[in-house]
């Protein structure tokens, strides 16, 4: 995480913001809730994350005049645009990560993080 941290710092794009872009790169238009679950993160952090991406250009919010209450995220170009500076960024620091280990080992790890992820994400809905 860190890696990646510095890497962005340097486009000037704080690693909670990256989080929050990743997941509107794939999916445009999430609404707040919907964008808060998807990030694993409480509504009020993904409410300051979302005023501070929209005071840097990256994102607007919009309401529906049919519905008041949800409030709909989407990127702006300059938010679209960051995709091609900042994913090359992340494969570097995923290659460096796995560098000199065996692709069998990095299949088993990355099989077995997803399963923990899995679990644990089942266990907090009880």
């Amino acid at each position: 995480m860190r890696a990646l941290q510095w890497r962005l710092a340097a486009h000037g794009v704080s690693f909670g913001h990256w989080t929050f872009l990743r997941i509107l790169w794939e999916r445009d238009g999430l609404t707040q809730r919907e964008l808060s679950d998807e990030a694993g993160v409480m509504q009020p952090t993904t409410g300051a994350a979302i005023r501070a991406m929209e005071k840097l250009g990256y994102v607007t919010r919009a309401q529906i005049s049919d519905n008041r209450k949800n409030v709909y995220v989407h990127l702006t170009a300059k938010g679209r645009a960051l995709k091609a500076k900042l994913v090359p960024l992340a494969q570097a620091v995923n290659r460096d990560a796995v560098r000199h280990l065996e692709a069998s080992d990095v299949e088993t790890t990355k099989r077995v993080l997803i399963a923990v992820t899995q679990n644990l994400s089942r266990s907090s809905r009880r």
